[in-house]
């Protein structure tokens, strides 16, 4: 693992300005850009460590406040650690906001990221990847969907209502427009991506041709990458971890 550099950046957007964090080798080279969405929680210490873990494998890391357009990061006050008994009251405060997050603002904002980094003089040129938790492995299939040309690379960590049926912005609708190769590592204790959604992913990838691979974590509950929340499962992060970077390895 290199040294790496975290600064915090501001990132123009078609409808306001974004703050995010960026992380990347200390070694004024260029690297290959990955595009890392949060989950719910939103932009904190946690995400910039992880962040920091990835550029330090040698890629250029932006985590942007989704949440933006309600502040500046952190959005919604949090413990230093998320216990189960402060979800309720958290959670209170972000489901409104996730709901303001549209497919179209997502992808608008995806285009001002995906931009953004295009244009930094540390990322190199081609294709980028993206990595997302939680709400954030929505925001992935959204974005590799509406930037196929970009995105040669997209992963989903315990991700939730990926494949509704009855959801008409759902991302599974959307997998004829991906082209690239995906992964997905679901925790198998997750209520928000039931065995019946994952079924349904998989075949609307399928039947689209989408490369992909499918993997559910045992013992792994919604969350369990986040160090900083109870759900945390270290032998499950460290999974994630072998198998995201082998997924950018392959495509970056």
């Amino acid at each position: 693992m290199t040294a790496v550099r975290g600064t915090k950046v501001d990132i123009p957007t078609q409808d306001s300005t974004a703050d995010a964090y960026l992380a990347h080798p200390d070694d004024n080279a260029r690297h290959p850009a990955v595009l890392l969405y949060m989950d719910a929680f939103g932009l904190r210490p946690q995400l910039q460590k992880m962040a920091d873990r990835l550029a330090g494998a040698g890629y250029t890391v932006l985590v942007p406040n989704v949440f933006y357009r309600h502040g500046r990061a952190p959005v919604v006050p949090l413990p230093d650690f998320i216990a189960s008994d402060d979800r309720p009251a958290l959670f209170e405060q972000i489901f409104p906001i996730m709901g303001e997050l549209t497919a179209d603002a997502a992808a608008r904002d995806a285009d001002s990221c995906l931009t953004w980094l295009a244009a930094h003089p540390e990322v190199a040129p081609g294709p980028v990847g993206i990595t997302g938790y939680c709400m954030g492995a929505r925001l992935a299939l959204l974005t590799a969907a509406s930037h196929p040309e970009r995105v040669a690379a997209a992963a989903g960590f315990h991700g939730g209502g990926l494949a509704i049926n009855d959801d008409p912005e759902s991302p599974h609708l959307l997998a004829g427009r991906i082209a690239a190769e995906l992964y997905f590592g679901h925790a198998d204790r997750d209520h928000s991506m039931p065995p019946e959604q994952i079924e349904r992913l998989d075949k609307a990838l399928a039947d689209a041709g989408v490369r992909h691979r499918t993997e559910v974590y045992s013992d792994a509950a919604h969350g369990y990458s986040m160090a900083d929340t109870e759900a945390y499962n270290a032998e499950a992060t460290e999974r994630h971890w072998a198998s995201l970077l082998d997924l950018l390895g392959r495509n970056l």
